[in-house]
């Protein structure tokens, strides 16, 4: 059996992972030149580390552990007001992993660095994934400097925006839940980290005010020096160093945003600085000090979107998983742990079909149905609302 990937994210990485380990060929084909930027903090509970566990070499397994950031005061999400005075608490969403970690966050880049290591033969940066055609014998999946790959089962792990789901599953619809974020992060320097309010000894924090303004904000402090474990554990492997920061995602309130759509999303840098700062003039001075130390390069223009469940398909030599069936508001806090989770269960899927277990298009409709069942229920749930920024306002622990 030789598998097709399309997407070198956290899911298509994971599943390579997991295909190595059982010893099935396969070939990941990637847009981007090297890893991509695609965000900051993820927050990882037992499906995600259940996953890694099961597809990840032990070192590698371990590293992803001892990089992960350290165990926080409590490990709950913390809602407070822009003054800093906490409001309510809510539990983080999945399963814990376990009683010593019981929910953490990862790097990004770095848990994709990790998940590289020992599969780079098999991924093919800089070649874009455009269509495919399936036969009887198998699926050619065409990419766009002209060259086809030939595979038996092509896996669409490319995203939101899957050109593969797209052409496999031309009805399902995005839909807009967040119109103007901006990601960024902050060094955590000992200024900052000293006037930051106590919440940000816990494991996540969101912040509102009066007017719809939403800062969600979270510190990476690893367990472990990320370069001095990466060299033991996986001294072969390209592992950036990544210094302490917070990563800040704010919310502007509309009306105080000045730009219109096209300006806002062109911004880069410093223009992107100033309409963070302007939205938290009135906000305590440990979190406007947390916005001044924003690093303008890191400033990012968002609309954050996600894909509305559709209708059971037929199951065919392509198939999905992550963000291009299910791409959920990160508000939820579990995305990247259902895309881990799709790609640990279809790694033994397909496992099972090369080792004579069963038949490929069965398998992977049961995969299917397993997966629509476990991750829709999520995205029928309303998106949570712009939140009030206290109680006597309406504020609700279910409205994060």
């Amino acid at each position: 059996m030789h598998v097709l990937i399309a997407g070198a994210g956290i899911g298509g990485l994971c599943l390579a992972q997991g295909l190595r380990r059982a010893g099935i060929s396969c070939a990941v084909y990637e847009r981007a030149p090297g890893i991509n930027w695609s965000g900051y903090l993820l927050h990882m509970n037992a499906d995600g580390g259940d996953a890694l566990r099961r597809c990840l070499p032990e070192n590698l397994y371990e590293l992803y552990v001892r990089t992960s950031r350290g165990t926080p005061r409590r490990d709950v999400l913390v809602l407070q007001n822009h003054l800093g005075h906490e409001l309510t608490t809510k539990p983080h969403a999945g399963p814990p992993n376990d009683p010593v970690t019981p929910h953490t966050t990862v790097h990004r880049r770095l848990l994709c660095q990790i998940m590289l290591a020992g599969v780079e033969d098999s991924v093919h940066f800089g070649r874009r994934a455009v269509a495919y055609r399936e036969s009887a014998e198998g699926v050619s999946l065409e990419l766009a400097d002209g060259s086809v790959a030939h595979g038996d089962v092509l896996v669409a792990a490319d995203g939101i925006n899957s050109t593969i789901r797209r052409q496999l599953l031309p009805q399902v619809e995005t839909a807009v839940v967040r119109q103007h974020v901006l990601l960024s992060r902050a060094p955590l320097t000992d200024e900052i980290a000293k006037a930051l309010p106590e919440a940000f000894a816990d494991s996540f924090t969101i912040s509102v005010d009066p007017r719809g303004t939403l800062m969600a904000a979270g510190v990476f402090r690893p367990r472990r020096d990320i370069t001095a474990t990466g060299a033991e554990l996986a001294p072969h492997a390209v592992i950036d160093p990544v210094d302490d920061y917070v990563t800040v995602s704010l919310e502007p309130d509309p009306a105080g945003i000045g730009l219109d759509d096209e300006t806002f999303f062109a911004a880069r840098g410093a223009a992107l600085h100033t309409v963070m700062r302007s939205a938290v003039t009135d906000w305590s001075p440990g979190l406007r000090g947390l916005v001044d130390g924003v690093d303008p390069d890191s400033i990012v223009p968002k609309t954050i979107r996600m894909v509305r469940p559709t209708s059971p398909w037929p199951t065919s030599r392509v198939t999905v998983l992550g963000d291009s069936i299910h791409a959920m508001p990160p508000m939820f806090g579990d995305g990247a742990n259902s895309a881990l989770r799709d790609a640990a269960e279809l790694a033994d899927t397909l496992t099972d079909v090369a080792h004579g277990r069963g038949e490929l298009l069965d398998a992977v409709e049961a995969y299917e149905t397993r997966m629509r069942a476990r991750t829709y229920p999520q995205l029928r749930l309303p998106p949570p609302p712009p939140l009030p920024a206290t109680r006597e306002a309406g504020l609700r622990p279910t409205s994060i």
